[in-house]
């Protein structure tokens, strides 16, 4: 008779245990299925009081200040974007004493497409002493062209003005510029400069 309450005892631990387990494994969540629909945009790197300095074989090419960078990589179009502001000077080899800057309060570079875009206030000063001011601005680096269509407000190294109402395209060294419905106040020197 007691072999078999030992039996019977047994039997009762094992349904008990068994039980258990099924109940812990039916109530558990699959957490791969739950997180697999997480958004992935977040940044994957974050720079704080950034002072980027580029180069191209030794010659400076690029500085950058920022308050901070953050880098979107683990999504299918990885960006990075300075939301709060960035102070850029590029410099070109044909007069690496004196750099152009831009300044914006938003900046955002989609690293596969190479296109920036700036908003917010945007200044831009050439190497030549050209400034430009408008609201947004974009540049495609493979297509070597910036342009937006808000007003733009030129002022010239002779200080003469020209204002572009629906914006403008330029080559990306600001060699070439064309502005859409524009006026101002040239002298007239530098138009018989031009027509030569």
């Amino acid at each position: 008779m007691n072999f078999s309450r030992k039996i019977v005892y047994k039997n009762i631990a094992y349904l008990f245990s068994c039980a258990i387990f099924f109940i812990f494994t039916s109530c558990e969540e699959d957490l791969t299925k739950k997180n697999g629909n997480n958004s992935k945009n977040f940044p994957s790197q974050v720079i704080n009081n950034a002072n980027i300095v580029q180069r191209d074989s030794g010659f400076i090419i690029l500085k950058a200040k920022a308050a901070i960078i953050e880098k979107y990589e683990l999504i299918d179009s990885p960006y990075t974007v300075a939301r709060k502001g960035i102070d850029i000077e590029f410099f070109d080899k044909k007069k690496p004493k004196i750099p152009g800057t831009i300044k914006a309060k938003y900046a955002k570079f989609y690293d596969y497409k190479k296109f920036y875009e700036a908003k917010g206030n945007v200044r831009i000063t050439t190497n030549e002493g050209q400034k430009f001011a408008m609201q947004s601005v974009y540049w495609d680096q493979l297509k070597k062209r910036i342009y937006t269509k808000d007003t733009v407000y030129v002022t010239m190294e002779d200080g003469s003005t020209l204002v572009g109402a629906n914006g403008m395209t330029a080559k990306d060294d600001f060699s070439e510029y064309t502005f859409y419905n524009n006026s101002g106040d040239f002298s007239s020197k530098r138009l018989s400069e031009n027509k030569k």
